[in-house]
């Protein structure tokens, strides 16, 4: 952050770090692009949404309770223990519930476009709590985006008051997600990547367990082998290995610049539920994806070029 104004022979050793941000955010960006159809593939072969959603943080737990152990990490000290579970209860239990339950009736490139909103949603956040003043044309692009996504889950369920139970939920899916991805990326400067990841996993893992064993009363996790392998994908790269990747990315920056690769994420996750799931692809999630997408590009990229003078 220091070098933004300093000598030009700063230059060299920033550019490829900005580089190498960028390709962490974009291996990271692939590996969650999988997260929406394979979460509809669980649900809808018959795992509940409860299961699936608290279920993969419980295998990404443990994972993480096992990196930590063997590195033997030294704990986190005084408020970032508040921090992680802020980290926590946006990415490992908020996210993956709220959009298990979405899921279960919308389809995955329906839940990708609403989603297409988190790119900027987490531009917001990380502007509320880093205290940036961004010029106004981010808060009217990124109100325009909103209204664009809105807009779309509105026209697909036949007005206003067409929206579905789904379409709040994956809101606050995008609410969720993003608290947990900016406060998250600004943890990993100080704990390191994985370790943030595997902090906030190892502190939600007793609600999440908690919710998997609700989840097995009375009934046995249906589906077959293709089920329990996207339920397997989603605990250990989705809930673990992915957030390697990202919070990488994020933590090597320049935040706002590494967000902009998640715009490709919706596009993907339609990609992939039309390949995988044979979902159709309509023009309406086709024109209402891009316009969410150009309107969140626009609102991070005016934040991003803001970003070097604010900080001079």
């Amino acid at each position: 952050m220091k070098p933004d104004n300093s000598a030009t022979l700063a230059l060299p050793t920033v550019l490829p770090t900005s580089r190498e941000g960028l390709w962490w955010g974009l291996l990271g960006v692939t590996a969650f692009s999988f997260t929406l159809p394979f979460t509809r593939l669980a649900v809808a072969g018959g795992m509940a949404p409860l299961f699936v959603g608290s279920g993969r943080a419980v295998v990404a737990a443990l994972l993480a309770a096992a990196a930590l152990a063997l590195t033997r990490q030294r704990l986190p000290r005084g408020t970032q223990w508040a921090r992680l579970a802020l980290v926590g209860g946006g990415v490992v239990a908020g996210f993956p519930l709220l959009t298990s339950f979405a899921l279960a009736t919308a389809p995955a490139s329906h839940g990708a476009v609403v989603a297409a909103l988190l790119p900027a949603a987490t531009a917001v956040i990380a502007v509320l709590r880093t205290h940036e003043r961004p010029p106004r044309r981010f808060w009217v692009m990124a109100a325009v985006g909103a209204t664009a996504a809105v807009g779309f889950a509105a026209l697909e369920g036949g007005g206003l008051a067409g929206l579905h139970p789904s379409d709040l939920l994956l809101f606050a899916a995008v609410i969720a997600g993003a608290v947990g991805y900016a406060e998250g990326g600004i943890l990993t400067r100080e704990l390191g990547a994985w370790q943030t990841i595997s902090w906030a996993l190892l502190l939600a893992s007793p609600v999440m367990a908690g919710l998997t064993v609700l989840s097995l009363a009375g009934r046995t996790p249906a589906g077959g082998p293709g089920e329990w392998a996207a339920f397997a994908y989603l605990g250990v790269v989705s809930m673990f290995l992915g957030f390697f990747a990202w919070y990488r990315g994020l933590g090597i920056g320049p935040m706002a610049r590494v967000s902009q690769v998640q715009l490709a994420q919706p596009v993907l996750t339609i990609c992939w539920a039309a390949l995988l799931l044979h979902e159709q692809l309509t023009w309406a999630t086709v024109l209402g994806g891009l316009a969410v997408i150009l309107c969140a590009g626009v609102a991070v990229r005016t934040r991003g070029r803001k970003a070097p003078p604010s900080s001079a």
